[in-house]
């Protein structure tokens, strides 16, 4: 390999791999400000959590991949063009094409895999994270009894305490309604104090009553009895255990989220944009059908008694008959009635119909995401590379902003793109690729003006530029 081969793949790596690190983490802690609500407050184990944040990084390096790229690229040729080494390499008669030789073999050989992590391991990820965080939002805040609030999170029980002491054990006049009878409170259980505490396994709370009562209504039989039975039991200590196994974390089967776009390899995507396209195919099909042997001439006319009699030949529909008939307010209701029934009919299959297409689009973006995303990270590598060369900065600063800037654009006209796929308004193809396109004919514009030596980044360039507008404007105002 030549010497500034290894020069440019040193320069490159390192801010490769940091960029790529700080974009996931920055989209990591995005997600959990999206997701802390349901994250807080639920007694998750810690494994759990990073088990969440794993997944959920992995299903972040699509977008992550192309802006370390964007990133790293502007850095590289922009640190070698700031030192002069671009200089240097240029009068040994070395083209810019031929020193980003060794970047574009990084970026293609980023790509395929990208395809290959968006194709094969990104679904695995997103069925993983997408099941694990049903879980975890289904799951009941953690078990904590607050002083002078009643507590519900128990099944069957509501307790409520006046005082819970700092070692967060003793309790001070504590009340606990039994429900498990279904009658309402009908069964309360009352103590001066008590010790609260949980069984080693941690699936079910002892409460060791002190100084109490219970008090419990006899419910009759016979509704019409007008006696209440009513019953009082003092005690010195009494125990009772609650079960917390319904505070455990159940893990739903993925099976049931298997069928989701976003958790399907490209095969398994084409399999469901046919299933969905054969079904709104025969779902017209159906509707034609049924619409052609709905939608006939309705009269109430009999037409062999029509022709026999002496009307105008050019009433060939016979609308005379039907308004000179003694019937007519009931065949013109009836007809009223049948369009309008047709036409809520074609309506609703509008609706459907509509409905049908936004569910096949999620497949089909889906599909083209795998393309669009490794073929961004070429298209990035376009952009950044000679952006880097004309612009002649290192650093995290400048090529920062740039980078931050091409992504937003890249970001905006993604989304515009696919929610018009999503309302069915436009193809699958045309919304996913046209912001790659549209970023690859800025990237081709860049790579001329970088390898031609373009002033298109100088300031100078510009500032004479528009002194010469000016003393133009001046002449033309002086001849007049």
């Amino acid at each position: 390999m030549k010497t500034y081969y290894k020069l440019i793949l040193r320069s490159y790596i390192g801010p490769f791999f940091v960029t790529f690190f700080i974009a996931t983490f920055i989209m990591l802690m995005q997600f959990l400000w999206k997701y802390i609500d349901d994250l807080v407050g639920k007694g998750l184990e810690w494994y759990i959590v990073t088990e969440l944040l794993f997944y959920a990084s992995a299903t972040f390096v699509p977008l992550a991949l192309p802006l370390a790229i964007l990133l790293s690229s502007i850095m590289t040729m922009g640190s070698l063009g700031e030192n002069y080494e671009l200089v240097a390499l240029k009068s040994a008669g070395i083209s810019l094409n031929k020193i980003m030789l060794p970047l574009w073999v990084i970026s293609i050989f980023l790509a395929i895999t990208g395809f290959y992590f968006a194709n094969n391991i990104l679904p695995v990820a997103n069925l993983k994270m997408g099941s694990l965080l049903y879980d975890i939002r289904q799951q009941r805040p953690a078990f904590n009894i607050i002083e002078g609030v009643y507590y519900k999170g128990i099944d069957n029980f509501v307790i409520r305490v006046q005082e819970r002491e700092s070692d967060g054990q003793t309790l001070r006049n504590i009340k606990i309604y039994d429900h498990t009878d279904r009658r309402g409170n009908t069964n309360l259980t009352t103590a001066s104090h008590g010790i609260m505490e949980t069984t080693p396994d941690k699936r079910h709370l002892v409460l060791t009553l002190y100084d109490g009562y219970n008090f419990e209504e006899i419910i009759e039989d016979d509704p019409a009895s007008e006696a209440k039975p009513f019953r009082r039991t003092k005690f010195s200590k009494q125990i009772q255990k609650f079960d917390l196994s319904a505070f455990d974390l159940t893990r739903t089967d993925k099976e049931l989220f298997k069928s989701n776009h976003q958790m399907l390899n490209l095969s398994q995507l084409s399999y469901f944009i046919d299933s969905l396209q054969s079904q709104i195919d025969q779902r017209k099909e159906r509707y034609l059908n049924d619409f052609n042997k709905r939608f006939r001439f309705y009269s109430q006319v009999d037409s062999a008694k029509y022709h026999n009699l002496d009307h105008d030949k050019s009433d060939i529909f016979g609308l005379g008959m039907i308004f000179n008939s003694p019937n007519k307010e009931n065949i013109i209701r009836n007809a009223s009635d049948f369009m309008r029934t047709n036409k809520d009919y074609t309506n609703n299959f509008h609706r459907e119909l509509h409905q049908r297409k936004r569910s096949l689009a999620r497949y089909e973006i889906e599909f083209q995401r795998k393309f669009t995303l490794s073929f961004a990270c070429i298209v990035f590598f376009l952009i950044g590379a000679p952006l880097g060369a004309i612009i002649r900065k290192g650093g995290f600063g400048l090529p920062l902003v740039i980078s931050v800037l091409c992504f937003v654009v890249f970001h905006v006209i993604s989304v515009t793109g696919e929610k018009f796929v999503r309302e069915a308004v436009i193809p699958a193809w045309q919304g996913m690729w046209v912001s790659p396109l549209v970023l690859l004919a800025g990237g081709i514009i860049l790579s001329i003006k970088a390898t031609t030596d373009s002033s298109i980044m100088n300031i100078e360039s510009y500032t004479k530029r528009y002194e010469d507008f000016v003393r133009f404007l001046k002449k033309i105002m002086s001849i007049r």
